[in-house]
């Protein structure tokens, strides 16, 4: 399996955010989500490619290829899990969870990542929408 650092997983989530809400990814867009300089996106993007996990023709788009999307949206769904966990179920405020998912997403184990996926997928869609009234 294809280990990378928390930096590299920050690259391909980006790219893949990115590309969900605008269509085309290219350098600056990462640079500008990332609040880093265009540069430090090349030498990433260079770096993904030769893993091949990206593919960046000089001065073009920016685009996952299949396994680097794949890795990508595991980053993704495990922020998106970690954010809505912190946030509803811990009941922390948006950008503490948001900061927070995004320091545990590289380093929580699979088992744990699991458990709390398994008991959020568990929860009523009235605690999942944030109403408390009622049984449940």
């Amino acid at each position: 399996m294809l280990s990378l650092s928390s930096h590299m997983e920050d690259y391909l989530e980006s790219i893949h955010v990115l590309g969900m809400e605008q269509g085309n990814v290219r350098v600056k867009d990462i640079a500008e989500r990332l609040n880093i300089s265009r540069a430090s996106v090349s030498v990433a993007m260079n770096h993904l490619e030769k893993q091949g996990l990206v593919l960046h023709p000089r001065y073009d788009l920016v685009r996952l290829t299949e396994a680097g999307a794949g890795l990508a949206t595991a980053v993704y769904e495990r922020h998106k899990t970690l954010r809505t966990f912190l946030k509803e179920v811990l009941g922390l405020r948006e950008d503490v969870a948001e900061k927070d998912a995004c320091r545990i997403e590289h380093h929580i184990g699979p088992e744990t990542f699991r458990s709390i996926k398994r008991f959020m997928s568990r929860r009523s869609p009235r605690k999942r929408n944030g109403s408390t009234k009622g049984p449940g």
